[in-house]
């Protein structure tokens, strides 16, 4: 079960590396055709905001990769812990407050990875 843990943090993190990209590099380019939600020209103005937003997925990314390299168990239980559950009550308060899809993509798989961690 820890490999299936792994795995699923893993691909947490991967979207979460995707999310840092997204929001950072590519928030006039390929942003507008993912958040369909937004009208175009919000997108120029809102670039500073957006790349903020994308440093905090990098740091979710980059403490779940963490989590996977860790070689003492406990400890690795404890920061995956820690960074699964930041990013589940971001996507339940992205559920709520900006669209019902935030909290399939965002928070169910780290829900999933939770639960394999304590498994």
């Amino acid at each position: 079960m820890e490999i299936i843990a792994k795995i699923l943090i893993g691909i947490v993190a991967i979207e979460h590396v995707y999310l840092l990209w997204l929001e950072m590099f590519a928030w006039t380019t390929k942003a507008p055709e993912i958040f369909k939600g937004l009208k175009k020209e919000l997108f120029e103005p809102t670039k500073a905001l957006a790349a903020n937003q994308g440093l905090y997925n990098g740091f979710l990314a980059a403490g779940l990769i963490w989590s996977i390299l860790i070689e003492n168990h406990a400890w690795s239980l404890y920061v995956s812990v820690f960074f699964l559950s930041c990013v589940i009550i971001a996507g339940i308060y992205g559920g709520l407050t900006s669209g019902k899809s935030i909290f399939y993509i965002q928070a169910v798989p780290a829900i999933l990875a939770l639960i394999a961690v304590h498994l």
